[in-house]
């Protein structure tokens, strides 16, 4: 399936590439999305009406990541949890209480933003948490986990 990106996708494309893809990740993720549109000659031509437009709303959505990333890295987050012996959590630290801290914080930001590579928060520590604000905006914070 071939398709025409209307927005910069990691590892795909940019704004305007032309790429080949398998037909149930155009179908079922980047058609719905509104990440790309399937390149007929009436949607090539409609894209390339709307291409200006496309390129100003991405730069726009660059500039916000951006000064949303630099408020991030300003940030000391530190978050309470019960913790069992030998430095243990009861439960774990994911993305949504990490999110949570953050946006009471001041700056807001999406579970889906935060990266846990290694998955979930057990032990008390400090760890430093990338976050993908835009596809080309990664910041990594550390955050500090401690007893409550």
């Amino acid at each position: 399936m071939e398709v025409i990106l209307l927005e910069k996708i990691a590892n795909l494309g940019n704004l305007g590439d032309r790429v080949s893809i398998k037909a149930g990740y155009g179908r079922n993720y980047l058609i719905p999305q509104g990440k790309a549109a399937a390149a007929t000659p009436a949607k090539i031509k409609e894209f390339e009406e709307q291409r200006a437009e496309l390129e100003k709303q991405a730069t726009e959505k660059l500039a916000a990541a951006t000064a949303r990333g630099e408020a991030l890295s300003k940030l000391n987050i530190t978050i309470a949890h019960k913790t069992g012996d030998e430095g243990r959590l009861f439960g774990s630290v994911g993305t949504q209480a990490i999110a949570d801290a953050i946006t009471a914080a001041g700056v807001s930001i999406q579970k889906s933003d935060v990266r846990l590579p290694n998955g979930v928060i057990r032990h008390i520590g400090e760890y430093d948490i990338a976050f993908n604000l835009h596809t080309d905006v990664v910041v990594t914070l550390p955050v500090k986990i401690v007893a409550e």
